[in-house]
This record gives C-alpha cells, sequence and structure tokens, in this order.
C-alpha cells in the first residue's frame, strides 16, 4: 500500500501548489501548461494500445468490441452525468462560488490518475509482488499534472486523491483475490492496460480541445473486456 499512499500525498501536494500558483504570474501560463500535458496523455495512451497491438494484434478484437459495448452501455445509463452531478454535489456543500471548477476539476483529475494502465499494472504488482516502482512513477507524474490541473481548475483535484486512494488500494487489496486469475488468463493485464491507455487519450484529446469525450461513459469497458476474455478462455 505504501506505492498508494505516496500517490495520494502526491497528488495533494501538487494540487496545493498549484492552487499557491493559481494566484500568480504561473496563471498566465497554466493554459498552455494544461494542453502540452493534455498532449502528452494522448501520445502515453496512444502508446498503450500501440504496444497491446504488437504484442497480442489478434486481441485487437476484444478491445474493440469492449470499448463498443461499454460505451453503450456507459450512454445507456449516464455514468458520465451522474459523476458530475456528484461532484457538483460536492461543490455545493465544500466549494461554493467555483462556478462548476470544483466539480470538473475532481472529475477529470481522478479519472486522470485512476484510469490506465500505470494505476492498474502498479496496483497489482503492490499486492502481487510488494513492488512499488511503477507507483512510485506514477506519483510522479501525477504530482506534476495535479500542479497544473490545480491551477486551471482548483481545489477539486486535491479531492481526487481520495477516489485515488480508495482504487488503487482496492485492487491492491484484492490482488490476492485476482491472482488465480490471472495466473489461469495472464492477457487480462494487457486487456485491462489497453482500455485504460484508450480512456486516458480519450480524456488527452479533451484537455487539448481536439474532442468532448464522455469519458466517464467508457469505463464500463473496463468490466466487459474481463466478461469476454473470460468467456472466451472458459467456453
Amino acid at each position: 500500500m505504501n506505492g498508494t499512499i505516496v500517490n495520494g500525498l502526491a497528488i495533494a501536494l501538487g494540487g496545493f501548489i498549484g492552487l499557491f500558483l493559481q494566484k500568480s504570474l504561473f496563471k498566465n501560463i497554466s493554459d498552455k501548461l494544461f494542453s502540452a500535458i493534455g498532449l502528452i496523455i494522448v501520445v502515453l495512451g496512444l502508446q498503450g494500445v500501440i504496444e497491446y497491438g504488437r504484442e497480442v494484434p489478434a486481441d485487437m478484437l476484444i478491445l474493440i468490441v469492449s470499448i463498443a459495448i461499454g460505451t453503450f452501455l456507459g450512454e445507456l445509463w449516464d455514468l458520465d452525468g451522474k459523476i458530475n452531478r456528484f461532484g457538483l454535489m460536492i461543490e455545493r456543500r465544500y466549494a461554493k462560488g467555483s462556478n462548476g471548477k470544483f466539480a470538473q476539476g475532481l472529475v477529470s483529475a481522478t479519472l486522470l490518475f485512476a484510469v490506465g494502465a500505470m494505476a492498474i499494472i502498479g496496483s497489482l504488482e503492490s499486492g502481487l509482488l510488494h513492488k512499488e516502482i511503477t507507483l512510485y512513477t506514477k506519483s510522479l507524474l501525477d504530482f506534476i499534472s495535479s500542479i497544473v490541473f490545480a491551477s486551471t481548475f482548483g481545489v477539486g483535484v486535491i479531492f481526487s486523491a481520495i477516489p485515488v486512494v480508495l482504487y488503487q488500494g482496492s485492487i491492491t487489496l484484492l490482488s490476492g483475490f485476482i491472482q488465480p486469475l490471472l495466473n489461469t488468463i495472464p492477457e487480462l493485464v494487457g486487456d485491462l492496460g489497453a482500455v485504460g491507455s484508450l480512456c486516458i487519450m480519450a480524456l488527452g484529446f479533451n484537455m487539448i480541445g481536439a474532442a468532448k469525450f464522455k469519458v466517464a461513459n467508457l469505463l464500463p469497458s473496463l468490466i466487459v473486456v474481463v466478461v469476454l476474455r473470460v468467456l472466451i478462455h472458459f467456453v
């Protein structure tokens, strides 16, 4: 759990630094840095998908079907709307007068920090192998990103540390139960990483203004890909 705790502290610390810089000359260039971070996120997500396609090209069909079904379910359930309304509810209680930026920062930062290959693989490594290097590396990246995010969206970014710690900590604690499934179907880690990379790409495109994806509506794909892989393996 050390890696997850460090990750949460890195996000919170970066958020506080971003809030301080929000009131300085840094504010004048924060939008440009925000777009630059978005471009980096697109590249990282694309790299994850390309590596997946290179290693298991036949399984790209699983990725495509998972994203299609997952997005359909996400739109049907309106996950993006529900998550944003939850963020606005917290904003009304703890950050009145932030004009929606609290909710936007909380949701965007949580999706960025929690949905991705490093979050999944790092948490599994922490629980199964007691290796924290992936999460420590992720902590450094999240620290830098949270500074830029907080300078743009404000205090909501700091609150994103809570769901990130809960999410990654849950994966780490449950990894012992997941291990038999991963031993039986080792491709699952790659599948989850690829779907997470696509979600990260969508968020990056939003950040640079190239698209307006409802990223939360892609999240059911993470469950769909597990179901598909299990069915293919056992049926």
